[in-house]
């Protein structure tokens, strides 16, 4: 399968079945066009038939010299040779049956907090309640689920091979733990002993938690900032860019923009882990679809760690994304991307988190395969200790998978997710960006399609602009190598 398009004047070819990636000129950008639509995909490297180069000549002799064209063949056909190009997708035919593969829990979202100080528009948790009741999660349910966390995250055995000490295939030693909310720093106490308690958790168990904090940074203060420095691994700052937009759907609840009382500390949280390891995280909506001067805005505040995310959302709110903006969000992201490039080049640059793109050593095949790992290895806690396959699907009683106490009850919906793969998709198994994206967010699917193996079709037209904007712009970096 191959994919090709043009951004910023760069003319690139992705051979989706290999993850192999080509800047090239423009005739052979044609060539590989009309090769492809004659050949979609080779079962082995072979020549190219004389048909097929002579309807190619065909095809191009009037734009380009012969010449030309056939050394634009030539490169092609090295690239084939290289099972670069024109490669056969090895996986649909050997996808194992998902639903046996054994899974262990590796991530906890624990909902510390179903509160909230801020009243924000778009929030999909309703002010931190999660369409239910306000509560917060007490020492005694963390703890428990930090134990369903360890107990389930794969054990080490005691067979002694070349003098090491080897645990069981698929054992997580590394664990990630996000405290989420609402807004977690309203259960500050609880999260410093969770904190604790994990860390003392470690050793005996041969474990490392890897502790994170959402906030929308209205308690923030030097006590807090002083223990995520030491504890956390990461932090995600909520802030939707300029004064104007971010106070318009992230006020208080009497109305008050929260801007001027986050942004300070903001900048004092960032510059104190030396602009590494946190995330200014936005949301866009349709009142700000010129987001880039948004991230633009991030930057000039001196921010150098970024994300802003589309906002999802009913048709019927007037915030939301609808299909008729995809065209100026598609441009929006291109011109995001030629910022982005001019700035790093001139040595004041930042990360933007969906332009950040391994080309070399990303995930394995099997987990680009099967995507975050919500409902089987990723699971949310509800401050009272339910458990849902992630924090989007928290307060929907169809997917209580079970709680802290009795673990998962409901084996039904976990082998739902289990199943859930790039494969059994039918918007993703023939798309270019499948092996990018891993068939995307699952609960967005379901909430626009009914089926978590369906798809969310405005997010998925963006998400493939955004993964064609990381390409180019790695292209355009190197350039300058």
């Amino acid at each position: 399968m191959i994919h090709q398009y043009i951004n910023n004047g760069y003319h690139i070819v992705l051979d989706v079945n290999s993850g192999s990636v080509h800047v090239v000129d423009p005739v052979v950008y044609d060539a590989v066009k009309a090769v492809s639509d004659q050949i979609p995909e080779l079962e082995k490297p072979m020549p190219l038939p004389a048909e097929v180069t002579a309807k190619v000549h065909e095809a191009l002799d009037a734009s380009y010299s012969e010449k030309e064209v056939a050394e634009a063949l030539e490169d092609i056909q090295q690239l084939i040779d290289a099972e670069q190009l024109l490669t056969q997708d090895i996986y649909k035919n050997f996808v194992v049956d998902f639903k046996k593969r054994k899974t262990v829990v590796k991530a906890l979202c624990l909902h510390i907090a179903h509160d909230c100080n801020l009243a924000c528009r778009y929030c999909f948790a309703d002010e931190g309640e999660y369409h239910g009741r306000r509560a917060l999660m007490s020492f005694d349910v963390g703890k428990k689920a930090l134990d369903f966390l360890v107990a389930n995250s794969g054990g080490r055995r005691n067979l002694q091979l070349f003098f090491f000490f080897f645990p069981y295939p698929g054992a997580r030693r590394n664990l990630e733990v996000d405290f989420f909310g609402g807004e977690p720093l309203l259960n500050w106490n609880v999260v410093k002993q969770l904190v604790e308690y994990g860390r003392s958790l470690e050793e005996t168990h041969n474990k490392k938690f890897r502790f994170t904090l959402t906030t929308n940074g209205v308690l923030l203060n030097d006590e807090i900032m002083e223990f995520c420095n030491r504890e956390m691994s990461n932090v995600v700052l909520s802030l939707d860019g300029r004064p104007e937009v971010n106070d318009r759907m992230r006020p208080f609840r009497g109305g008050a923009g929260s801007y001027d009382r986050i942004v300070p500390k903001f900048q004092k949280f960032a510059d104190s882990r030396d602009q590494m390891n946190y995330y200014v995280r936005g949301t866009f909506t349709r009142n700000n679809l010129d987001f880039s001067k948004d991230v633009i805005h991030y930057a000039d505040l001196g921010f150098k760690q970024m994300s802003m995310e589309p906002v999802v959302a009913e048709p019927e709110m007037d915030y939301a994304i609808r299909e008729e903006d995809i065209p100026q969000i598609l441009e929006e992201y291109d011109r995001l991307a030629v910022e982005y490039i001019k700035r790093k080049k001139e040595g004041r640059g930042f990360n933007f988190f969906h332009f950040m793109i391994d080309l070399n050593a990303g995930p394995c095949v099997a987990k680009r395969m099967a995507g975050c790992g919500s409902g089987t290895e990723y699971l949310a806690v509800t401050p009272w200790g339910d458990l849902y396959p992630c924090h989007q699907f928290v307060g929907n009683e169809k997917y209580l998978l079970g709680n802290v106490d009795d673990g998962i009850v409901n084996e039904e919906i976990r082998s739902e997710f289990k199943l859930c793969n790039v494969y059994a998709k039918e918007g993703c198994k023939d798309c270019f960006a499948r092996f990018y994206c891993s068939g995307g967010c699952s609960a967005n699917s379901y909430n626009f399609s009914g089926s978590i193996n369906g798809s969310y079709e405005i997010g998925c037209q963006m998400q493939k602009k955004r993964i064609e904007c990381a390409i180019m712009i790695k292209a355009a970096l190197a350039d300058e190598e």
